[in-house]
């Protein structure tokens, strides 16, 4: 499938798209894309503002993603599920023998998609040179002879980066092939939706938005921030990253790598894609990619407690996603799912309207946090009232 290079606005979201260009009216601010389906057609596929500075942003530009690429890992491990090749309440090391390590043999395989697997922490994991991070085997390794955090047995706790790595090895395990090349055949190819990397092709790479500003913690350096939040309620949280993050996430090395939870690199299209199939019964034109029984179960939140990684914020959890709007009530029921990933970018799918929205940026959110910012957020309401209104015709 080629990258279209017309953009598309259907009338019914004229204001959607608005919204949308009001996020880049100055080259400070950036550029981004944004790309909706409605019951399985595009109706919105658009972009704006500079992908570099200097540089507009243009139809095949693609942008890192961060923790966006948590929901098209746990989508590839619902395909498996559905084909009896992986079962949500077996042990992880039923298919990981050594994974089993350290007291981790009760850990299921929804315990890990739920951030109940107790292994939030990168901070340390490998002692010695920063650009150890790189080596995706070391750190897969080295999680699965890592001992859980206690707090597991009754409560999340949110796997910012290494509930990728546990995704993709768990992937490789059961099917015997690398993760890239799992993600390529059952969801890139069948749904045109090229742009699903996690290691990106060298000769692709030039289209990657530069991203800014550098990353910070607690508005300082990265590791200086970090080590401050150890000694506060945020101490989990700062636990998530190794040190030198930032320096390794401005590494062009990064994208040798293959880190599901934080490295992806997406165009707004590609997710839309898969999120449009998800809203629509697994089905994107004459492709399904799940059966709409095993989208239920996997929406279905499973998790709804005060996350010890996210200083006691509820997440509504469900089999790798998270329920959107980020902030319901017990009661309130959720038909939305997907992921938002640090800073700003994100996808999600509502079956219950049919609607699909993707939105990917290369310039970081003011608040950062590991489950986006209030641009998403504020796209994501406009379009769900579009679609309600569509619904109702």
């Amino acid at each position: 499938m080629g990258v279209s290079t017309a953009q598309v606005v259907d009338r019914r979201f004229v204001s959607l798209v608005t919204v949308f260009d009001r996020l880049f009216r100055k080259p400070g601010h950036g550029g981004g894309a944004l790309a909706v389906y409605l019951r399985g057609e595009p109706v919105v596929d658009v972009w704006a503002g500079y992908a570099s500075p200097g540089v507009p942003w243009t139809s095949d530009s693609v942008a890192l993603g961060f923790s966006t690429g948590k929901g098209v890992a746990s989508t590839v491990i619902h395909q498996l599920v559905e084909r009896g090749q992986l079962d949500y309440a077996e042990p992880v090391a039923t298919y990981w023998p050594e994974f089993a390590a350290a007291g981790k043999e009760h850990i299921t395989v929804a315990d890990l998609l739920t951030h109940r697997a107790g292994l939030h922490r990168l901070r340390g994991l490998l002692p010695g040179a920063t650009d150890r991070f790189f080596d995706d085997a070391s750190v897969t390794a080295a999680l699965a002879a890592a001992t859980p955090d206690p707090r597991h047995r009754t409560t999340s706790g949110y796997h910012g980066i290494s509930y990728g790595h546990l995704a993709a090895e768990l992937v490789r395990r059961v099917t015997g092939r690398e993760f890239t090349e799992v993600v390529r055949t059952e969801l890139a190819e069948p749904l045109g939706a090229e742009e699903l990397w996690f290691r990106v092709p060298v000769s692709e790479r030039h289209r990657i938005a530069t991203m800014f500003p550098r990353l910070k913690a607690a508005g300082m350096d990265w590791d200086t921030g970090s080590d401050l939040l150890t000694r506060t309620r945020f101490a989990a949280a700062a636990e998530t990253t190794p040190r030198g993050f930032a320096d390794l996430m401005a590494d062009p090395r990064i994208h040798d790598s293959v880190m599901p939870g934080v490295n992806g690199v997406f165009s707004a299209r590609a997710l839309a894609r898969v999120y449009g199939a998800l809203a629509n019964g697994g089905v994107l034109g004459d492709t399904r990619i799940l059966n709409a029984d095993t989208i239920t179960r996997a929406a279905t939140r499973q998790v709804f407690t005060p996350d010890y990684v996210l200083a006691s914020f509820r997440v509504p959890w469900a089999l790798g996603y998270h329920g959107v709007p980020m902030k319901p009530s017990k009661r309130d029921p959720i038909s939305a799912f997907g992921h938002f990933g640090l800073g700003g970018s994100g996808a999600y799918a509502d079956p219950k309207t049919g609607l699909s929205l993707a939105f990917v940026t290369n310039r970081l959110g003011g608040k950062l946090t590991p489950l986006g910012d209030a641009r998403l957020t504020r796209l994501s309401m406009v379009a769900d009232h579009i679609a309600r209104g569509a619904a109702a015709e």
